[in-house]
């Protein structure tokens, strides 16, 4: 992210989110200033804290699509919740400090894979190490005793000295391991492995004020449990890669880089805030929605949340929250709360120009999707600029007259446009081009067309 201007930022959002131009100016300029904050002296950085964001606008519009891109663009700690899995403290249900829990095992993640890639190559050699130790044994395998008091007795079977030729032709065996190992000869080999039993459930207590596992509290204490797997060569490398790389780094110093971190970089994206906005009735199942607000303040304002890994502060986090607020408003929020988030970003219905954009322009546009997918099956798809025409004023059409989805509505018309040709492609025909105009689309889509005008017509 240092090397990423606020326009840069921007440039990049636009490759994946059609206009929204506001919105995303807003949040290129908040994460810029994490790294401006960070050049400054130490005394500086205390004083200053994050603006927080809150985006406004209907559903569709691209408010999610924003903060999944930003958590691909960045560098930093980020997680994105739903403001509706939390409850007030004392009810059923998760407390809001499980987000800087999760917050801070996002970091963890992230740092614990970035040291993974420093020592990858040693690991790497490591395992390669054990995998010839599985496949020519340097050393002849004594045998197993007949019971477990002979073993602690050490009375097991006597074993044989192995002669100087016995010792040549395993060495000779070895080497030749190591040469199909290194040619790739052995890669779909079956072998046996023991790796760490994850299988066990940890039983989790959710609630007043805190998570806890009682199997990750007992972990450090009991050993740890393993098995017996059955795994290709491949397979194999790839496990006992990840078990060495996790030897070779220390992971006390991985948690304490991953909670400053945290703290210092951390961004909380934080959805569907709308829907704990308004004052409870006092019963029902919205009865702890303004606790949820009263308990989100400490942390938006800045506070200390204990964790596993001890305590962590979240005064200079970055939140941002959205929300459609189409039958709450921005003002229904507790006035505190509405404090915390001094900068407020109103995100645009989408035209019908503008699902022609989504149609085509982004990266990972859904019309370029829908070829990929089906040039799977020899089918090449071919959309005309008529047809795409046609489907964006439907689109626009059904989102005017019933509930507006945005650009989510495309996904729905686009599958039954396709429908007939998904369920017929097969693969086993040569590649074959298909035209997609504006008459296809009127043709395929005529039905629901129909049912639709009558919609108006039905109280």
């Amino acid at each position: 992210m240092s090397e990423l201007t606020p326009k840069q930022i921007v440039k990049e959002l636009d490759k994946y989110i059609i206009g929204q131009d506001k919105a995303k100016k807003a949040v290129a300029i908040a994460l810029r200033n994490r790294y401006r904050r960070n050049m400054l002296g130490k005394e500086m950085q205390d004083e200053i804290t994050p603006k927080n964001i809150i985006m406004v606008g209907p559903t569709g519009v691209g408010k999610t699509e924003i903060a999944r891109r930003l958590s691909k663009l960045m560098k930093a700690p980020f997680i994105k919740v739903e403001a509706t899995k939390f409850t007030e403290v004392g009810y059923v249900g998760r407390d809001v400090e499980s987000m800087i829990r999760d917050l801070v095992e996002a970091s963890i993640r992230m740092v614990k894979s970035s040291r993974h890639e420093t020592v990858f190559e040693k690991a790497e050699k490591m395992a390669e190490e054990r995998l010839v130790d599985i496949l020519a044994p340097l050393h002849k395998r004594t045998a197993a005793a007949a019971n477990p008091f002979q073993a602690l007795l050490g009375q097991g079977q006597s074993v044989p000295s192995e002669s100087q030729e016995e010792k040549q032709q395993r060495m000779t065996k070895r080497e030749e391991t190591v040469a199909s190992l290194k040619a790739g000869r052995l890669e779909d080999m079956l072998i046996e492995v023991e790796v760490e039993d994850h299988s066990s459930v940890g039983i989790e207590i959710a609630g007043m004020g805190s998570d806890i596992n009682l199997g990750e509290m007992f972990s450090g204490i009991l050993p740890k449990k393993t098995k017996k797997r059955r795994v290709s060569v491949s397979e194999a490398r790839k496990i006992f890669t990840q078990e060495e790389a996790d030897k070779l780094i220390d992971m006390d110093e991985v948690i304490s880089t991953a909670i400053e971190r945290a703290e210092q970089d951390g961004i909380i994206f934080l959805d569907e805030i709308d829907k704990v906005a308004g004052k409870s009735m006092g019963q029902g199942p919205d009865i702890s929605r303004e606790g949820v607000q009263r308990d989100i303040l400490p942390i938006v304002e800045g506070s200390t949340v204990v964790t596993k890994y001890g305590p962590v502060k979240t005064d200079y986090m970055l939140f941002i929250a959205a929300g459609a607020f189409h039958i709450a408003k921005v003002s229904d929020l507790i006035p505190e709360l509405q404090g915390r988030f001094p900068i407020k970003v109103e995100l645009k219905s989408l035209s019908r120009k503008d699902l022609e954009l989504i149609l085509t322009q982004p990266k990972n546009a859904l019309i370029k999707q829908y070829q990929a997918l089906l040039e799977a099956d020899n089918v090449r798809l071919i959309f005309k600029d008529d047809a795409i025409e046609a489907i964006a004023k439907y689109a626009a059409m059904v989102n005017e007259s019933s509930e507006n989805i945005g650009a989510r509505r495309l996904h729905t018309v686009i599958e039954n446009l396709l429908e007939d040709i998904s369920y017929n492609a097969s693969g086993n025909h040569p590649l074959m081009d298909v035209e997609i105009d504006a008459g296809y689309v009127k043709e395929h889509l005529k039905e629901r067309i129909k049912d639709n005008d009558l919609q108006k017509y039905i109280l």
